[in-house]
């Protein structure tokens, strides 16, 4: 790195409790490369997605309490991502903050709109009708999206406009999300973008 160069923006968050245990390193400026193994093949799959499309690069290992359900292990992995996302932004000087997006897979059309505003809140509209996707109850995947949320400290909206295909709703949601927040954390000069100073 030269004195021209940013600093690098990422972080290695390790969560363990009785129930899981998570490993997430996360970097903001990447390549969209992404090496996840939660235990859950279909919430892999939307790991791969955010990592991608948001061009982040994400390594995460989880070993959880699946013999009991899906909802330690989601939610954790959520919490751990929120952290890292969070440790990664630092004070949050130089982002441009909010970013918004819309992802159609298919008959499927979700938006997401993001603000980096430090003020945990999440308004989540995702009616599925399946009980699971995979190994994961859809209540975990809405579930997930609440704890990212609060857990990277950030303003969440993810509204379905459309869409009768579960897996296609869930996977726009991700993928929407990842393009919103490729937005929200791009830099944006040097100041803090808040008229308070702090984020």
């Amino acid at each position: 790195m030269t004195a021209a160069d940013p600093p690098a923006r990422t972080a290695t968050v390790r969560r363990t409790t009785a129930e899981t245990d998570v490993t997430v390193t996360l970097g903001l400026d990447g390549a969209g490369q992404a090496d996840v193994a939660s235990g859950l093949g279909f919430l892999d799959h939307m790991l791969a997605q955010l990592a991608r499309h948001g061009r982040l690069d994400l390594t995460l290992r989880c070993r959880g309490d699946l013999h009991i359900d899906d909802h330690h292990t989601v939610e954790d992995t959520a919490l751990a991502l929120g952290q890292a996302l969070a440790d990664a932004l630092a004070d949050r000087r130089g982002v441009r903050r909010f970013g918004h997006a819309y992802a159609p897979l298919d008959e499927a059309l979700v938006r997401v709109v993001v603000d980096l505003s430090g003020r945990p809140w999440s308004t989540v509209q995702l009616p599925l009708t399946r009980e699971r996707l995979g190994e994961v109850a859809c209540e975990n995947l809405v579930h997930f999206l609440h704890s990212l949320a609060i857990a990277a400290r950030m303003t969440l909206h993810v509204d379905v406009i459309r869409g009768s295909n579960d897996h296609h709703k869930v996977e726009a949601a991700f993928k929407a999300l990842a393009l919103a927040l490729r937005q929200a954390v791009a830099r944006d000069g040097d100041a803090v973008p808040s008229t308070k100073g702090v984020l």
